[in-house]
Order: C-alpha cells, then structure tokens, then sequence
C-alpha cells in the first residue's frame, strides 16, 4: 500500500505536485494520466525516492518513506528505455538484483527460470538485449524487477518506444503478470486508451493535481470537468444557457439535458456527449418516436476512417459542429449531404466548471 498525504514539490517557482492525497491498495493496477508536464513523472520519482517532497507525507506499508534511500524501498521500477546491462545475457540481467543480495546460486537459478516462463521468454537465456526486440526487452526489464519481489512496482511509461501491435500485446502481457504477482502497481502513460483498457482505476492529472481520480469506466462515462472529458476519449461539447428544467439554449437551439445535478446551476453551463452516443439518420422520419427538440438538421462537413468506426464531423445551420461514431458498414452518406442527428437527453455529461478538483 502506498499513502499520499498532502505532497508538494517544487522545482524552482514551478509546482510539479500539489497538495496530492493518493492511496493505491495492495494488489492495485494504478494508472497516471495525463499531458507532458502534469506531475505524473514526478509523483513516480517521489515514489520511488529519487526525489523527496518540499511538503507532505509519503507512506509505503505504512512505514513513513520521506527520508529512506532508494535501495531500502524495495521497489521494483521499470523504465521506457528499458537499462538493460548490454554485457549481460537475459538470464544475468534478471539475476541481476538477486546476486546483489548475495542469494544462493540455486534459489538464483530456480527465480529466474520460474520469471523467465513466465515472460514467454524460454530458448532466449543467453540472447544479449541487443539480441532481442523490444518488446523482449521489454519483458526482461519486467522480470528483472520482479526479481527481487518488489512492495511495489514502478512502471515509466514502458511502452511508449514500441509499435502499436507489440503495445497492445504487452499491455495485456504487464496485467496479467502484474495480477500473478498481486502487486501494488502504478503505471505511467500519456495513453488514455491504454491506461483504460488495463487499470483498477485512473488518476487524470493536470497542473500536478488530481483532476479525477476512479474506476476506468466511470471517468469515460462520468468526467467530472471538461478537461477530464476531452482528455479521457473524445467528447462533444455543448456551451449554453441554462433555462431551468431540464433545458439548455445553444445558439438557436433547445436542448433537452435529463442528467442534471441536484444543485444550484448558473445560468451558463458546459454539457459534454460521446460521438458513440449520437444518432443519425438520413430522414427525420427515423427520429418519429424521439424528443424532438433534440433532433438537429446537419449537413457533413468531414468522414474519417477508423477501421470498425467512421467518424463523421457534422455542422448545424448555426454553425454547432459534432462529431458522431457509427460502425463503419452502416455508413452511406457523403461529404455536403444533409442528414439528422439526436442527442439522447439521458446521454449528455454536466461539467463542473473548477477545472483544479483533487
């Protein structure tokens, strides 16, 4: 378990952390998100104790870490560009932290055979790294760090230097391993998509906060701030005056919005929906049974290929532009046609305009 308490740090006038409160529970697969320069780094580096906080507590276990070195952390940390010994084959570059534990030669060898099946890496013992790809690499640096069977382990944006097919295997490679070990974990990435697809849950940060901090499903579903919402997947969003039961004026547009929070609203508000969330038809016809202050005439401006998807950006008379996902082999319109699309109600998102939550 890893405790947070109100840490700051400071690299000159700039404040890379904030004030950050944090636990990640035994077992836990964490991932910190966020733009370059959001703290998410530093808050790794505080962890492993390469830096100290300026304020706060840091506590591992329970055991208050602020002032205890590195080495005596027992943390298990594995970098993006791998620092494999280049003059060790795989099997001494996993052995590594063993041997410098003075373990015996034959609890070394019965370790680092066990991590090296579980890897995948069998055959590949006396391969140098510059013998092996990067995503074997990869998974040596992984196995090193689990040698020493870590509190924690570390993981700095691990995949970032690898192709899109490798990362997705490995992704779910990392998890698996990771839930054989039950081992408090905290990833780093700018990947949206990836820390969703393999996290407990995911701490969004900006400016060294916590924007929101939850389960992968509900921060897509349920971003608390417009930044959450369009760094977390792709949103639409919709600026307006509120007019009090449930409605939103946009340009010259109602809307109906069902998701409004039971609390004293301004008159202007910010409403995010999903392109995935949005219909559209050729006819407004096809809408007969919908609420029909909701049904906006567009005319498509743009179509983008996405494999499974097509994305459509679409613009209203008014100038309102949405972009809407539908499954590619249901598409049949073409750039400057006119068509009709529906904002489900119960699909909108009320964004709350503090953009620093921790």
């Amino acid at each position: 378990m890893v405790k947070f308490e109100n840490i700051t740090k400071r690299f000159g006038k700039i404040e890379a952390v904030k004030q950050m409160n944090l636990e990640i529970n035994d077992g836990e697969f964490l991932s910190l998100v966020g733009p370059s320069g959001c703290g998410k780094t530093t808050t790794l580096r505080l962890t492993a104790g390469f830096i100290k906080p300026d304020e706060g507590k840091i506590f591992i276990d329970n055991e208050m870490v602020n002032n205890v070195p590195v080495r005596k952390r027992n943390i298990g940390i594995v970098f993006q560009n791998y620092a494999l010994f280049p003059n060790l084959n795989l099997f001494e570059n996993i052995a590594f932290g063993l041997k410098a534990r003075k373990m015996d030669p034959k609890t070394v060898n019965k370790e680092v055979n066990t991590l090296i099946e579980i890897v995948g890496l069998r055959g590949k013992e006396n391969n140098f790294p510059k013998e092996l790809s990067g995503g074997q690499q990869q998974r040596v640096a992984l196995a090193r760090s689990l040698a020493i069977k870590p509190r924690i382990l570390l993981l700095d944006e691990p995949l970032s230097a690898l192709d899109a097919k490798v990362r997705l295997f490995l992704r779910y490679e990392i998890k698996r391993i990771q839930r054989e070990f039950n081992i408090a974990t905290i990833y780093v990435t700018h990947d949206q998509e990836e820390a969703l697809s393999i996290s407990d849950r995911v701490a969004v940060m900006k400016d060294g906060a916590i924007q929101q901090l939850g389960e992968a499903m509900d921060i897509y579903n349920h971003p608390i701030n417009k930044f959450v919402a369009d760094f977390i997947g792709i949103s639409n969003f919709l600026n307006g005056e509120y007019m009090g039961k449930g409605e939103m004026k946009v340009n010259s547009n109602i809307i109906q919005i069902n998701r409004i929070p039971n609390k004293k609203i301004n008159s202007e508000i910010t409403v995010a929906i999903r392109p995935e969330k949005i219909e559209i038809e050729e006819i407004i016809k096809d809408f007969s049974s919908k609420i029909k202050k909701n049904i906006l005439e567009v005319s498509i401006k743009g179509i983008t290929f996405l494999g499974s998807i097509m994305r459509v950006l679409v613009s209203t008379q008014d100038n309102l532009e949405f972009l809407v996902d539908l499954p590619a082999g249901r598409f049949s319109w073409k750039g400057g046609e006119k068509a009709y699309i529906y904002l489900n109600p119960e699909e909108f998102v009320f964004l709350e305009k503090k953009n620093n939550k921790t």
